[in-house]
């Protein structure tokens, strides 16, 4: 059975830079609080017209001029987000036309944070399948039309972005080892967007309720997602039959530092052994791990045969994590 390789990696990030110092002059907080309790400095903004299938297409763009593939080699598109253009279509046929993928099939994946890795494992059964040669598989966000900018405790987190990768089917060692999936649906109220949907469908009185905008309950969010980010850490290492000290890149979920050094402590890696960038883009939900991997590959920290681990959570509950061989 062919591997499916990670062969060129892409990001792309807003122009417009939103700092602590600009969130003060919003809403009743201050730039130490921000850093204190999440390590976020920063995060980028869509620009006014911009789409998630522009920056999408960007970081795809990105992605495969470094894996030397055309779009016409393209078969299959996967995007991750939970901020698509539209409800409908996907924002992955709108990334083909953009690119110019006519062959490609596209479909997107909505598993909020955990979105980009719920992607890559879709896209790497299909190669195992023996059904794709290339896939383009993109996470992307725009969170900023999401976030209530009156709630300090939630507009402080988020930002937008995309990552993308190309996955080629390969003979060999190296490639996507394993990728582990899972979901509970008892916490959803936990965090969420209630509007617009089946459920509340859009009218005048949704939007005074602020249906639209995303709900946390940050602390419950906090202990859960430490506690699962670890066991499907464990999960992607025992199967494979390694251990922690053998990651050489671990490369989590940006969600906020604190999540981020809880588990890389209960995980037992070393500074170096963890990715974190955080502090400049906040937390960019399904975009975050193939914006630093991207960020991570084109820095020279990822050297043929390392063990990268990726570990994800979000809404739904979700979460996941894939081991990679470089």
């Amino acid at each position: 059975m062919k591997k499916a390789r990670i062969v060129g990696t892409g990001c792309y990030a807003p122009e417009a830079v939103l700092t602590n110092r600009d969130i003060e002059k919003k809403v009743d907080t201050n730039d130490e609080w921000i850093v204190s309790r999440t390590g976020i400095r920063e995060r980028r903004i869509a620009a006014e017209g911009e789409c998630t299938s522009d920056l999408a297409a960007h970081a795809a763009r990105r992605a495969m001029e470094m894996a030397g593939v055309s779009a016409q080699e393209i078969d299959l598109i996967v995007v991750g987000t939970i901020t698509g253009d539209f409800p409908w279509p996907a924002t992955a046929c709108l990334v083909q036309e953009k690119i110019g993928a006519k062959r490609a099939f596209a479909f997107d994946v909505s598993a909020a944070c955990s979105g980009f890795v719920y992607a890559l494992d879709a896209a790497v059964k299909q190669i195992q399948c023996g059904g794709v040669k290339k896939a383009l598989v993109i996470g992307a966000e725009i969170l900023s039309r999401i976030v209530d900018w009156e709630d300090r405790n939630t507009c402080v987190l988020f930002g937008d972005g995309a990552g993308a990768v190309v996955l080629s089917a390969e003979e060999g060692e190296h490639g996507v080892l394993s990728t582990h999936l899972h979901s509970d649906g008892s916490y959803w109220e936990l965090l969420y967007q209630a509007g617009f949907g089946a459920r509340h469908p859009a009218s005048s009185q949704g939007l005074d309720q602020r249906l639209p905008f995303l709900k946390m309950q940050g602390n419950e969010v906090f202990k859960v997602a430490v506690r699962m980010l670890t066991e499907v850490a464990h999960e992607a290492l025992t199967h494979n039959g390694m251990e922690c000290k053998d990651i050489d890149l671990f490369i989590p979920h940006q969600a906020n530092r604190r999540i981020l050094e809880a588990v890389a402590k209960r995980l037992h890696l070393r500074d170096e052994q963890v990715y974190i960038n955080v502090d400049f883009y906040g937390n960019t939900s399904g975009a975050s791990i193939p914006i630093a991997l991207d960020e991570a590959n084109r820095a020279g920290r990822i050297k043929p045969g390392d063990i990268l681990l990726f570990d994800a959570f979000g809404g739904g509950f979700t979460w996941a994590s894939a081991l990679i061989r470089w």
